[in-house]
């Protein structure tokens, strides 16, 4: 059988607990992501990334740490990164302090926010984070925000690049995000089932252009968990149309592709129909996912009290097995290309590597 290891993971605690050592074996298991809840110490955080790697060096170790609100890691030397917003600021100012304004310095910014997002991750054992947002600021939404760069495809694309580029110098890989875009709705997917009602040519000339102009340096896309019933009447993420047809065939996206949270209420309904954790991880991946993410299920307070991880794992497994879903040695190859190819940095070296300094110039 096709060796195929789709689901990302999370854990409850600081440290592995025997059941998260199980969980993690399993073949079906890809990925673990963190949160803040996992964040003690930087020394905490690297060994938990170690002990995860003990157990299999092939496991994909995420996060979302993008700056501004949403950067897990905050203290004990991490940078405190801007919101994306503040680069397409810095792109629209004229220069002001330190000179520092206009679109070329704010592409080196983005670059450097890149470079020390990615180095610093790396230097604790964090193997991606999902990041960049490629949606668009249009002031409405509740859940894009300042997380986004820019109104503008042309700028929120080469603000984009410049911090994909920042990546590739730590060793890290990215995720452009949300697919083909999230800041046009209002609604939080988190809480509901958002609706765009535009058509299929204005999301791809506005806000999924992006999508196409950096296909040859994106490794890796996370569709929203938002209904675009002119093209299709299910979420983008679970949506053969999006995935294949536009994303791969139309924008020429050749790799790897993320659900967003499958616990999230806009992942929980499919076509009008509740689904469980386990059939909208099936109806993710026979559209065309190659991972899906099952987030906040390992705490004991959480809707299967711990043990929905256990439940979907089993599942999984007998879907499979009916042929409900297939596993993808396609799929396989682009996960384990999102792990890094080259050694990080250690954390003492890295605060005196000449390339971290001139970064940090530039966020400061």
């Amino acid at each position: 059988m096709t060796f195929h290891a789709p689901l990302v993971i999370d854990i409850a605690g600081l440290a592995l607990s025997k059941q998260d050592r199980q969980r993690l074996k399993h073949p079906l298991v890809g990925g673990l992501i963190l949160f803040a809840r996992n964040w003690q110490d930087r020394a905490q955080l690297t060994a938990l990334c170690r002990d995860i790697k003990k157990i299999r060096a092939d496991l994909l170790i995420c996060v979302d740490h993008e700056g501004g609100h949403v950067q897990r890691f905050k203290t004990d030397g991490f940078t405190h990164l801007p919101p994306m917003r503040a680069l397409g600021e810095m792109w629209m100012a004229a220069p002001g302090g330190k000179g520092k304004g206009g679109p070329l310095d704010a592409t080196n910014a983005a670059t450097a926010c890149g470079y020390v997002l990615g180095a610093e991750l790396r230097a604790c054992g964090v193997d991606l984070s999902f990041t960049p947002v490629l949606d668009f600021d249009y002031g409405g939404s509740s859940v894009i925000g300042d997380r986004a760069f820019a109104r503008d495809p042309r700028v929120v694309s080469l603000l984009a690049k410049s911090l994909m580029h920042g990546l590739l110098q730590s060793g890290m890989a990215n995720c452009g995000k949300h697919f083909p875009g999230h800041g046009f709705v209002k609604a939080d997917s988190h809480t509901e089932i958002p609706v765009d009602k535009r058509s299929l040519k204005a999301i791809l000339a506005d806000d999924a252009a992006p999508y196409r102009w950096l296909n040859t340096v994106t490794r890796s896309v996370m569709p929203a968990h938002v209904v675009y019933p002119k093209v299709d009447s299910r979420p983008a993420g679970f949506s053969s149309t999006w995935l294949n047809n536009i994303l791969r065939g139309q924008l020429g996206f050749g790799g790897a592709i993320f659900s967003d949270d499958l616990s999230m209420a806009g992942a929980r309904v499919v076509e009008g129909q509740a689904v469980s954790f386990a059939q909208a991880a099936v109806a993710a991946l026979a559209a065309g996912c190659d991972m899906v993410l099952l987030c906040n299920q390992s705490l004991p307070g959480s809707e299967g009290g711990g043990n929905t991880l256990d439940g979907v794992l089993a599942e999984l497994t007998e879907a499979q097995l009916k042929g409900q879903w297939q596993a993808s040695d396609a799929s396989e190859f682009r996960r384990r290309a999102l792990l890094p190819t080259t050694p990080a940095l250690a954390w003492d070296e890295l605060m005196v590597h000449s390339d971290y300094m001139h970064a940090l110039d530039w966020i400061a």
